[in-house]
């Protein structure tokens, strides 16, 4: 079992830019796809971009397609989600999960492990 530890949240204007990242240990990180998941007050658990074990596939919700990045550093074992032009509606807890298998990114119940998450707030 990967262990995952999310970092970088924190309270910002509308339109600024975050970067959160996500420290893995315990595991073969490369092995991994990872994944961002966030969960607003009230909410469900919704996917947010997701990064393939090498980097070559990577995907987004259409909610932060053009202002989120996702990367990886295998080396580091840790995973970043580049956060720009932010906007009040991004304000939630973002976690960071790690899986194997080919299921839907967008999946919730296929990815198995999961970080405590880090508060993202943005102010308008």
């Amino acid at each position: 079992q990967v262990q995952l530890v999310e970092s970088g949240g924190g309270l910002v204007q509308t339109g600024g830019s975050l970067r959160l990242s996500c420290a893995a240990s315990g595991g073969t990180f490369s092995s991994y796809a990872m994944g961002w998941f966030r969960q607003a007050p009230e909410k469900e658990r919704e996917f947010v971009a997701a990064i393939n074990w090498n980097g070559i596939s990577i995907y987004y919700a259409d909610s932060v397609k053009g202002r989120f990045t996702i990367s990886r550093d295998n080396a580091k074992n840790t995973v970043y989600l580049q956060m720009n032009s932010l906007k009040p509606e991004d304000t939630a807890v973002y976690y960071c999960a790690a899986r194997r298998g080919s299921s839907s990114v967008k999946l919730i119940t296929s990815w198995g492990n999961w970080g405590q998450g880090t508060q993202v707030t943005v102010s308008s």
